[in-house]
């Protein structure tokens, strides 16, 4: 039976914020970053839309070039997106934009994928398909193109959805094989955490609306187990839960159990339905306090 994350270790920390509203300015998105380099988080992570809800008409950037921006800005911490929806997305050109962020950053980038959505706004708005049976098996196919293409080999695939004829990528990643590859969906849903067991990490959520809000000690523990029944071989694997936590001992008190059923990030969300999830001095006020303090 494998490990599903480091028992009762270290946890590491990571900001998040989305897309959109002050963070569609990749300069806005600099700042974060460093300050939160400075302050002591180990990790940004940028949301992947490109409408998210299409009546609202926000502004939004392109989150790799928001991540090119943040890489520049910093040295140490790691960053990338949670999460791209890979069947919106075209594998060879996703491929080339992860490669590039990994060597702009020197191999600091963590690739998370999923289904992503709203797809009736993100897929149907755009003539893709929004049947979830098929965009599944576009990510699973095109998260192993994926994988091929950051070695840098030829690459030959003839697939349900994809076709590569002898294509070699180049330059291969920085990170050898291939960047971390995190992989979301709503637990209890049991097919994304058995997809997420197949590579390096599983980013959760609890339940519509739940961005922003800690999950319970039990879900995180059955979650653990689960993935942990579904996993071959002893790699190191990643179960990263968020919400709003208090800075410092408080924030401890929050995520010591969390750690101990097997969390081992924490990512700091601003909650979904407040004001702030897409503020830059609401975020930066978090940032500035430093993350938890977990004993």
């Amino acid at each position: 039976m494998a490990r599903a994350g480091r028992q009762h270790g270290r946890v590491r920390f990571s900001i998040n914020i989305p897309n959109f509203g002050d963070f569609a300015d990749v300069r806005t998105v600099a700042r974060i970053a460093s300050a939160a380099e400075d302050a002591g988080w180990d990790a940004l992570f940028v949301w992947d839309h490109v409408v998210h809800d299409k009546i609202e008409r926000k502004i939004f950037g392109d989150p790799w070039m928001l991540l090119t921006g943040a890489a520049l800005a910093t040295t140490r911490i790691k960053l990338g997106t949670l999460v791209t929806p890979v069947p919106r997305r075209r594998p060879q050109q996703l491929a080339r934009q992860v490669a590039t962020l990994d060597a702009v950053s020197g191999g600091r980038v963590i690739f998370g994928a999923g289904l992503g959505g709203p797809v009736a706004d993100e897929y149907g708005a755009f003539g893709e398909p929004t049947d979830r049976v098929v965009l599944a098996e576009r990510l699973d196919e095109g998260l192993e193109l994926l994988a091929r293409f950051w070695t840098g080999d030829p690459v030959t695939h003839h697939g349900t959805h994809y076709q590569v004829d002898d294509v070699a990528l180049l330059p291969a990643t920085v990170q050898r094989p291939r960047p971390p590859v995190w992989i979301a969906g709503f637990w209890p849903n049991r097919r994304p955490m058995r997809r997420a067991a197949r590579w390096d990490g599983a980013v959760p959520l609890f339940g519509n609306g739940s961005h922003g809000y800690a999950p319970s000690v039990d879900e995180v523990r059955e979650l653990v187990g689960y993935v942990r029944q579904h996993r071959e071989g002893d790699a190191p694997f990643e179960i990263v839960v968020g919400g709003a936590s208090p800075a410092g001992a408080a924030g401890g008190d929050l995520l010591g159990p969390l750690r101990d059923a097997g969390a081992t990030w924490w990512d700091e969300r601003q909650r979904i339905d407040g004001d702030g999830v897409d503020s830059f001095d609401a975020v930066l006020r978090r940032v500035e306090q430093g993350p938890p303090v977990v004993t």
